[in-house]
């Protein structure tokens, strides 16, 4: 009888300090779900303009046209690389997209303002923007306030040499190896316009 007791006393014990501790597996809180809500965002900011603020004229076509300064923080654990894209889905027709770089190792904390290639973080590559071009192409909306999105991709690869990919042809390559995505908006309307 005391051995019985004795049995499922451990048993008993055994269960509850297994629900106790996240060791026993599903959702219930424990060290594991507390480890994993310590987890850091990845978040993408810039000093020069807040979330949803205003794109000061420097980083534009009426300005020096150069790319504005961007932090990141809260890379995942496993990414490989980085992926970033710059679009404008307020352009008359289509998205417009005016930066696409890939292949930035998950190591890099941003990009400093005006960067050029040779400057890139070593590895990173870049895709062509809507004027067909490689590089930065700063806001120049022909009409009213557009939204600018700058989107950081952690991706679980090292994609392979792409050529010169389109936005689209970035995202196809991107496909099932998306960690985790933050996005920064920028705004900006030409004077007079």
């Amino acid at each position: 009888m005391k051995k019985g007791v004795l049995f499922v006393s451990v048993l008993f014990a055994a269960f509850f300090w297994g629900c106790g501790t996240g060791g026993g597996g599903g959702s219930s809180p424990g060290k594991g779900a507390a480890k994993e809500g310590k987890a850091m965002e990845l978040r993408i900011s810039s000093s020069a303009f807040r979330h949803m603020g205003s794109i000061p004229s420097k980083y534009t076509a009426d300005g020096k046209n150069i790319s504005p300064p961007l932090a990141w923080s809260g890379v995942p654990e496993g990414t490989k690389s980085l992926a970033l894209i710059v679009d404008d889905p307020d352009a008359p027709g289509n998205v417009w997209v005016h930066w696409v770089l890939y292949d930035i190792p998950p190591a890099a904390e941003g990009l400093k303002e005006g960067i050029s290639s040779s400057e890139f973080p070593p590895g990173t590559r870049e895709g062509l923007n809507d004027w067909g071009r490689k590089g930065y192409g700063g806001p120049s909306p022909p009409s009213g306030t557009h939204r600018y999105f700058f989107k950081l991709y952690a991706l679980d690869t090292v994609l392979p040499e792409l050529g010169r990919p389109t936005k689209a042809a970035l995202e196809a390559a991107m496909k099932g190896h998306v960690l985790a995505k933050a996005e920064l908006i920028g705004t900006y309307r030409r004077k007079g316009r």
